[in-house]
This record gives structure tokens, sequence and C-alpha cells, in this order.
């Protein structure tokens, strides 16, 4: 009984670890306007995920989320702008392309169809790196694609992992993404994309 008691106890306080989370990740985004929260939010909570997952789970949340937002805030958003950036012009390239009636251009679109992929990969494996390595500038970029290029079975687990327990949710018990959509989504890639790091710690 004990065991059982102690079990439902464990389970209680990881469920509401992860609400808490993800409250604070909605909340600092919507203090950061939404455009200028996302990033350093998202960064924040993959950093509390980091300490619970490699040093210990009895960590004071607040004071790290709130720490890694303020120090990390316009770096993230530097990256975030770049991201978008990339995402814009490939999705006016993409319209235009689709706008002409030559054979040629249709074509075409499908190697910029190629391209958003690139940055969704790249994008998911982000944010574990920049809190776990640190980098020159432009290696955010460059390693993140890499990991997830060299690991292609992990790469197409996390993105069609989360994308149908998101999915699910939103068909079936949408009010579940307000408590858990975004920390359990950066729970499962952090999990998935940290059991590569071992392999590049010499080589970052």
């Amino acid at each position: 009984m004990d065991r059982l008691a102690m079990g439902f106890y464990h389970i209680s306080e990881w469920i509401v670890r992860i609400a808490y989370i993800n409250f604070l990740w909605i909340g600092f985004t919507v203090a950061g306007l939404g455009v200028f929260g996302i990033m350093p939010a998202t960064v924040a909570m993959f950093a509390v995920i980091r300490k619970w997952r490699n040093e210990t789970n009895d960590i004071s949340v607040f004071p790290i989320f709130w720490k890694i937002y303020k120090k990390e805030f316009f770096k993230a958003n530097g990256f975030g702008i770049v991201f978008f950036g990339i995402g814009y012009l490939l999705t006016m390239e993409y319209q235009i392309l689709r706008s002409m009636e030559q054979v040629s251009y249709f074509i075409a679109s499908f190697a910029v169809l190629g391209l958003f992929l690139i940055l969704a990969i790249t994008l998911i494996y982000f944010f574990p790196v920049f809190v776990h390595f640190n980098l020159k500038n432009m290696q955010y970029m460059k390693w993140p694609f890499i990991i997830g290029i060299i690991h292609p079975i992990l790469t197409v687990f996390l993105m069609v992992g989360v994308a149908f327990l998101n999915y699910a949710a939103f068909m079936f018990i949408p009010g579940v993404l307000f408590f858990f959509g975004g920390s359990v989504s950066a729970y499962i890639i952090w999990w998935g994309v940290s059991l590569t790091f071992s392999k590049y710690e010499q080589a970052i």
C-alpha cells in the first residue's frame, strides 16, 4: 500500500511540475507580447527540463526559469528573427512558384518544401542544443541541423510523435494542451535529442 501511495504521489508531483512549467511558458510568452516572448520562454522551459533530467528534480523552477528568460532574451529573439525570416522567405517563394503555370516552377516548389523540412528539423533540435552546449552563434544553427540529419529515425520519431500527440489532444481533449501541450512536447524532444549528446561532446 505504501508503494502504491508513493507511486501515486510521484506521478501527481510530476503532473503538477509539467503543468507548472507549461503555465510559465505560456505566461512569459504572453509577457513578451507573443512574438518576443516565445523564443526566450521556450529556451527557459528547455533549461528547466534539462536540469530535471541531468541534475535533480528538486529545483526551484521559477527562479531558474526567470533567470534564463532574462539572460537569453535578446539572444533567443535574435535566433527567432532568423528562423522567422527564413520561414517567411520560403513561404513567399513557395507561393510564387505555385502561382506559376509552368511545370518547371511547380517542380521547383517541392525543393522549397524540402527547405521547409530542413528548417523544421533545425528548429526541433535547436532548443536542446542551445541549453546544453556553449557554442558560437552560427554553430547553434549548424549543429541542430547536423544532428537531426545524422539521426533520421530519431528525427522522424520526434516530429511524428509530437505532432500526433498534440493532434490527438486537440481532437479529443483540447483543454489538455493548455496544461501540458508545450511542456510535454519539450520533455519528449529533450529526452530524444539528449540521447545523442554523448556522441558530440568532444566534437562540439
